[in-house]
């Protein structure tokens, strides 16, 4: 069931660049890079972990599709891949959806650790040494 105010509920059909079995894919309209995409699981769930396993399947086979979109634009040299779940790991928008990020050589100075910045102090493992919590 879709929520009336949820954004991605309500996405304008001209957003949508590619539609798979349970999911959608569209541009991040705040993207960190050039071709920011979003998969969007059409079913209107919260988090990864609410997802049914034939849910998460087509969103990781989408992420190949979409991929293979970005790769024919934009020719990046990398790519992040992410899912925020709950509001303390900054998911802001409580619909299931996966960020695909391309990277481009040079669009941060030391790229080391790439997902690990989340939290900045820690994401350089090799200045920062293990820090178990």
């Amino acid at each position: 069931m879709c929520d009336d105010e949820c954004p991605f509920c309500n996405l304008p059909r001209e957003r949508v660049f590619h539609e798979g079995h349970l999911f959608k894919a569209a541009w991040d309209i705040f993207p960190v890079s050039t071709g920011h995409a979003l998969l969007i699981l059409n079913r209107h769930v919260a988090t990864w972990f609410e997802a049914s396993q034939e849910e998460q399947i087509d969103l990781v086979g989408g992420i190949a599709i979409v991929r293979g979109i970005i790769e024919r634009l934009h020719s990046p040299g990398g790519y992040n891949i992410g899912v925020n779940v709950g509001q303390a790991a900054g998911q802001t928008v409580f619909h299931l959806h996966v960020h695909v990020i391309p990277r481009y050589r040079g669009d941060v100075v030391d790229p080391t650790g790439g997902v690990r910045h989340v939290i900045p102090e820690r994401g350089n493992y090799r200045v920062t040494g293990r820090q178990d919590r």
